[in-house]
């Protein structure tokens, strides 16, 4: 925001295009703390609430639609400001992705439904690449990487060295990526979660129940759905539903951190904020590098 309204001083335009899985889903307008029109204040948003639930937005789907809003920008002399924290999204915007054939509907189901450790072990023996990439507990990308294999004969490594359409080496590119301090984070995370529960978060997982969706699907994994569901099934006390909620939230942070420590550029910049000593301008860095 504070970027795009230095862009409008100088007589540019920008607009800002939403980076993060769970902000596209239109029945997650609280769990998601996607902005509401007030906080747009104006400035253009897209991308935001642009899935219906029943439809699993993936990182294909979602990189597509986000090339042709940056498109759109650049034809209409705008400029696009990506903001989120799911990584896989940015990852295959900026590098492509692998094509890698349908995947067989009885191999998908057949891994689907092993259960945890049993899918782990054999994806050790199949690809211990991936496997050794993955924490054990990783339910999804487990299943996918050994449907891959078993269904195509090849590594889901080997595929993603074929990667297509990606746009990094198209765009002129301003990156930035933000640590916080960390305490100063978790602290956060503890009290956004109560203040979601103040706001209407209830309603929305009661209003997300309702409409009986497949539970496998990404909106109803969402942080705090799940545990707004227990609670609402009376399997867990509020102060238990606010004390996990919490937790994974935090978890969600950590693995943040993670990725965004190893997976970008090391020449992507980096700073830290969120303590006294420690405070940055984002819209003055941004202005100073989009005049360069």
């Amino acid at each position: 925001m504070a970027l795009a309204h230095r862009l409008a001083e100088t007589g540019r335009t920008g607009v800002i295009i939403n980076a993060d899985s769970a902000q596209v889903y239109a029945d997650l307008q609280v769990l998601s703390a996607r902005p509401s029109e007030d906080e747009m204040d104006g400035i253009e948003h897209r991308l935001f609430g642009a899935w219906d639930g029943a439809e699993a937005c993936s990182a294909a789907a979602w990189a597509t639609r986000a090339r042709a809003e940056i498109a759109d920008c650049h034809s209409n002399g705008m400029v696009p400001i990506l903001v989120g924290g799911t990584g896989l999204y940015l990852k295959v915007l900026l590098e492509g992705i692998a094509p890698i054939p349908a995947i067989d509907p009885e191999v998908r189901t057949m891994v689907r439904n092993l259960p945890d450790d049993n899918a782990y072990k054999l994806l050790q023996i199949e690809d211990p690449q991936r496997a050794a990439e993955l924490d054990p507990g990783d339910r999804q990308r487990i299943a996918r990487a050994l449907e891959v294999k078993r269904s195509t004969g090849v590594a889901l490594a080997d595929w993603q060295l074929a990667k297509t359409g990606g746009i990094g080496e198209d765009v002129d590119l301003h990156p930035l990526i933000l640590l916080p301090d960390r305490d100063w984070l978790y602290d956060r995370c503890d009290r956004r979660f109560a203040a979601m529960l103040e706001n209407g978060a209830i309603p929305e997982v009661e209003a997300l129940l309702a409409r009986e969706l497949d539970p496998d699907l990404p909106v109803m994994r969402a942080i705090g759905v799940p545990e707004i569901a227990a609670f609402i099934a009376e399997e867990v006390t509020r102060d238990e539903m606010i004390a996990i909620g919490g937790q994974s939230t935090r978890n969600l942070a950590k693995r943040q951190f993670t990725w965004f420590r190893r997976q970008p550029p090391e020449d992507w910049p980096r700073v830290t904020f969120g303590t006294e000593s420690e405070n940055i301008d984002i819209g003055a860095y941004f202005a100073s590098s989009l005049r360069d």
